[in-house]
């Protein structure tokens, strides 16, 4: 089987060192597989992107020395593709449709856990209303490469949406139809996104599509214990020094190269981490502190 990685950001802010390390994991692994590494621009909620992101990010990929293979695939041109994933479980009665707000589940559950209200009282066809996928009571057991066996129960969290009301379809979904359309076989990303996973395997087995393997990474947490992020003013990677940022990642994951390399240009460097990546060497931890 061919090896097929990706990068997928949201074009909400700028790459940060936190992105850095989400992408060089990824591209080494796909790289050090013989693998293919795509770029995915996940630009599905258009209120919170960044005016600037969308081209900043391929740029600053490239300048790192982070290269993809064949086009960038943006998520906005692919509605079509999500509405068939959504019509295929609506007709299978897999997903259905609710108007229900967070105050509502508030104040009839004291809970955020979803409590299937609009399976028995369906809104009215002319109402707004998201889409929600049935779980089914499902119990979700996978085993990340990285972070070991994970065991979930969907029902602790309830059924999930997968479009909102305003029409804008929902991460889980865009990113389970994306990842099955590309041929997507491993996933490389922060541990942030661990718990999402088995409501991605959920929907993948609904739709009859098949399991990447997971890898979580850590994630970079500032001094507060924050982790690194657009809203937490993560600072912007300095697209003119690639090769410390580049350094500092590798020792954050682990790889650590040699003092021999101190002096190495970018592309050394990454041939070096692409030749000697060694994923049992990744910290098997949710999060590190990390001080720029």
């Amino acid at each position: 089987m061919t090896y097929i990685g990706r990068f997928a950001p949201s074009p909400t802010g700028l790459l940060h060192f936190g992105s850095l390390l989400a992408a060089l994991a990824s591209y080494l692994d796909a790289r050090a597989h013989q693998g293919r590494w795509l770029l995915r621009i996940e630009d599905i909620d258009p209120p919170r992107e960044h005016p600037d992101a969308r081209h900043a990010i391929p740029q600053t990929l490239e300048r790192f020395g982070l290269h993809w293979d064949g086009d960038i695939v943006f998520q906005s041109d692919r509605h079509a593709l999500y509405q068939q994933a959504l019509t295929q479980l609506a007709e299978h009665q897999q997903a259905y449709r609710c108007s229900c707000s967070r105050k509502q589940l508030l104040l009839r559950s004291g809970s955020s856990c979803y409590d299937g209200h609009c399976l028995t009282a369906a809104p009215a066809i002319d109402q707004p209303a998201a889409w929600r996928v049935c779980t089914h009571q499902a119990e979700i057991q996978f085993t990340d490469s990285i972070q070991g066996t994970q065991h979930y129960r969907l029902t602790d969290s309830g059924d999930f949406v997968i479009r909102r009301k305003d029409q804008l379809y929902a991460y889980l979904l865009a990113v389970v139809v994306d990842d099955a359309d590309q041929g997507v076989t491993h996933v490389v990303r922060g541990s942030d996104l661990l718990d999402e996973t088995p409501r991605q395997l959920h929907l993948q087995q609904l739709l009859g599509y098949s399991h990447p393997q997971y890898s979580h990474i850590p994630v970079a947490c500032n001094t507060q214990g924050q982790k690194l992020s657009k809203q937490n003013l993560a600072r912007p990677l300095d697209d003119s020094k690639p090769v410390p940022q580049l350094r500092a990642a590798l020792r954050f994951l682990g790889q650590n190269p040699p003092a021999a390399l101190q002096y190495a240009s970018r592309d050394e460097l990454l041939k070096w981490a692409i030749t000697h990546w060694t994923p049992l060497s990744i910290p098997r931890c949710m999060a590190q502190p990390w001080r720029d």
